[in-house]
């Protein structure tokens, strides 16, 4: 195995940036990993960010939202509909904004740490 550069794996994972060089794209869409690194070559296929980038986004969100939702209810009184529409695209769009840098961050975390899903056939019973 080759030896792996202190690079920071959230400041790599927010850029979007390869762990091991931070040079190469992590991503090749929106939200799919790249096959190998453009820059260095690492292979990223067996590697993978799981659900949790999706889990903290939404957490991160709500967290911040709805506190703001009550207190402009409270402050306007609008009626509930109106604060859907106000609310719900704000929160899809942050959710997505965050979701790719999450997702970076715990795959170049996951990269960093050496972790890998443990094959069915390899579990003990």
């Amino acid at each position: 195995m080759a030896r792996r550069r202190r690079l920071s794996p959230v400041q790599t994972g927010l850029r979007g940036r390869c762990p091991a060089c931070g040079e190469g794209n992590l991503f090749k869409g929106f939200l799919k990993f790249q096959e190998e690194c453009e820059a260095c070559g690492t292979d990223f296929r067996d590697e993978d960010a799981g659900d949790g980038p999706a889990f903290f986004a939404m957490f991160a969100v709500l967290i911040v939202i709805i506190p703001m939702a009550i207190a402009f209810q409270m402050v306007t009184g609008v009626p509930m509909w109106l604060e859907l529409l106000i609310w719900g695209p704000v929160i899809i769009g942050l959710c997505l904004f965050l979701l790719r840098k999450l997702r970076g961050v715990m795959f170049n975390t996951a990269w960093r740490r050496n972790a890998r899903e443990v094959p069915a056939k390899d579990m003990k019973q």
